[in-house]
């Protein structure tokens, strides 16, 4: 197996460790099961995502393992990625410790509900991965970068984060905690500033993107924003 496969596993191995620990040291138990179907839901979505980027997209793989603030050149998105790493782990540890006062009462039926969500959502990411090989993990413009303006982007201009934010509404719900919910404001205040940013770099950097922009008129939301 090459270094880059390994990396990548190695990789998701410490993204599920983090999100474990974050889940079961604040509820103090192991006796969640929310938890464990919620983990084992995301670890099979991100590992055949990883696993067809092995196989199809190298390239972009490499791309997506550079992540998190230490990986952004800017300090504006060093700074955002600051707070995106901040909520999106505070989005589970809420949850975990709502379980363990037992603040919220959820019927099974919205768990499975958010078990989809998270499903739908990398299922979202996972066809923006295959239109666009550019999804940098980073907000960057490389030099033989051009305009995807097909498949889920014809819709809306952000699809990558609008998956995102499909992932993450069912975090709390698969976890069972209505508590989680209020996490997400913060968590979609960080996407929205990141991409705001994001596209006054590509309408200064990438060729056709005011264009483009002037077409598709929705960042996230169609008929909504």
């Amino acid at each position: 197996m090459r270094h880059l496969e390994l990396k990548a596993l190695a990789g998701l191995l410490n993204l599920v460790v983090v999100l474990g620990l974050s889940l079961f040291l604040p509820a103090m138990t192991l006796d969640y099961w929310q938890a464990w179907v919620f983990l084992g839901v995301f670890t099979a979505c991100v590992l055949a995502i990883t696993v067809h980027l092995m196989v199809h997209d190298p390239g972009l793989l490499q791309r997506r393992m550079q992540v998190g603030p230490v990986a952004e050149v800017r300090p504006r998105q060093k700074i955002v990625q600051s707070f995106a790493s901040i909520a999106f782990l505070a989005l589970f540890v809420v949850s975990s410790l709502d379980h363990r006062f037992g603040g919220s009462e959820m019927p099974v039926p919205i768990v499975a509900g958010g078990d989809l969500l998270v499903a739908l959502g990398l299922l979202g990411v996972f066809q923006v991965f295959r239109q666009n090989s550019f999804t940098s993990a980073t907000i960057e413009v490389v030099g033989h970068q051009h305009l995807v303006c097909t498949g889920p982007y014809a819709r809306v201009r952000h699809p990558m984060y609008a998956a995102a934010l499909v992932m993450l509404s069912g975090v709390p719900l698969a976890l069972g905690s209505w508590w989680g919910l209020p996490v997400l404001v913060p968590m979609t205040l960080v996407i929205v500033g990141r991409l705001l940013d994001e596209e006054r770099l590509l309408e200064r950097d990438l060729a056709g993107y005011r264009e483009y922009r002037d077409r598709v008129r929705y960042r996230l939301v169609p008929g909504v924003w």
